[in-house]
């Protein structure tokens, strides 16, 4: 089996892949997660998924990398990572009683073949009527400013939701494990 590599820093991700009991390893890629001018907000995804994997395959010519990315969108303007509490309180107060996509861009690349499998998987969620008491009693004890959209479905940011919908719930955690089982089974690699 090719070396598998997750291109990624986040722990959440992390998390994800062990489920998978494959052996993996984890290099951070240096890439500028910065949205192009006019770039919609899936190709940001797919574009920095795509980098992050190819900039990790550079010192890694044998591996399988898989790179991620997300961005979650509210009428098609991005909601990036916020980063600060004020940015974050200012996302959660937009996207109460609102629905937000979060694409989920996944893609595997092959450094040997140079094969790249990609992927935007989208899924919805509508978050509920939030107070503004609410939401920072949430910041205060979740603290979630490296998240897209901050919101963390695996913690307490799951109160923040009415309710999801998508094919994959790994989706919305940023790895999604359904298409990647599909993209490792495409490479030869059966996970089971």
């Amino acid at each position: 089996m090719a070396n598998l590599i997750l291109a990624s820093s986040s722990p959440y991700r992390r998390e994800l892949l062990e489920r998978l009991k494959l052996p993996f390893s984890i290099v951070v890629p240096d890439v500028d997660e910065s949205p192009l001018p006019g770039e919609a907000p899936e190709t940001t995804a797919l574009r920095l998924a795509q980098a992050k994997a190819r900039k990790v395959g550079q010192d890694h010519a044998n591996a399988l990398i898989i790179g991620c990315d997300q961005v979650a969108t509210l009428d098609g303007q991005q909601l990036g990572k916020p980063l600060t509490h004020e940015n974050a309180a200012r996302q959660l107060a937009l996207m109460r009683d609102r629905t937000v996509l979060f694409h989920s861009a996944l893609c595997l690349y092959n450094a040997a073949t140079d094969r790249m499998q990609a992927e935007d998987v989208v899924y919805e969620v509508k978050f509920r009527p939030l107070t503004d008491a609410q939401i920072e009693n949430y910041l205060h004890l979740e603290q979630p400013y490296h998240c897209a959209g901050s919101a963390k479905s695996e913690g307490l940011g799951i109160a923040l939701m009415e309710h999801m919908r998508g094919d994959d719930p790994n989706a919305l955690i940023g790895l999604p494990l359904i298409t990647l089982v599909s993209m490792l089974q495409n490479e030869g690699i059966p996970v089971i």
